[in-house]
């Protein structure tokens, strides 16, 4: 036969359930707020590693713009060492022209510059568009006795000019032999050269 259930057996029993509830609530009440905080923390994390990223990136744009600043300064210097950058230096041009003919004991040289002018859509890059290029057009007859003759003397021309120079074109054409003189002239070369230099713009 089935015990009866007193009051105080109703008590204990509420209490006991009253007690789970309450335990249970203040599990899943704990459990949300360890969810809440971990998601707060993995969004923190993630800020900051973009944050991080971020900061590396403009880092790493910042040298390369260092380093592309540093080559083109280190390009610019050479230029003006070179005698490139400024107004032109045509007596110097002359000179230089008239001993490398001299050195290389070359035979008849003629040659004429024309005045400069500015070479459209070109400037120099990360200089801000301030300065401008300019080109010296320049024909040239030479009497070879062979290429070489040629080669050699622009060569010279590149290496030692206080200019860029800039190589258009050039025809060669064989002419008759003199005799049997190994000196005599066997080619005639006309070429078109440019002189280029560079300059600040005027008001820059």
């Amino acid at each position: 036969m089935a015990a009866l259930l007193s009051r105080d057996d109703f008590r204990r029993i509420g209490l006991s359930l009253a007690i789970a509830l309450a335990m249970l609530a203040g599990g899943a009440a704990a459990v949300a707020y360890s969810t809440r905080t971990l998601q707060a923390e993995q969004k923190t994390h993630r800020a900051a590693l973009a944050k991080r990223n971020e900061v590396r990136g403009k880092l790493s744009r910042a040298r390369e713009e260092e380093m592309d600043l540093r080559q083109k300064i280190g390009h610019f210097n050479e230029l003006g060492t070179r005698g490139i950058v400024g107004d032109e230096r045509r007596l110097e041009w002359v000179e230089q022209i008239r001993r490398i003919r001299q050195a290389r004991r070359l035979l008849e040289l003629q040659y004429e510059i024309a005045p400069q002018r500015v070479l459209d859509g070109t400037e120099l890059p990360g200089a801000g568009g301030n300065f401008e290029f300019l080109a010296s057009a320049t024909r040239l007859k030479m009497d070879l006795v062979h290429e070489e003759d040629l080669l050699n003397f622009l060569a010279d021309l590149r290496a030692s000019m206080p200019a860029h120079l800039q190589v258009d074109s050039c025809v060669v054409e064989r002419v008759a032999p003199g005799g049997g003189d190994r000196t005599a002239a066997r080619l005639k070369a006309d070429c078109a050269l440019d002189f280029v230099t560079l300059r600040e713009k005027p008001g820059s």
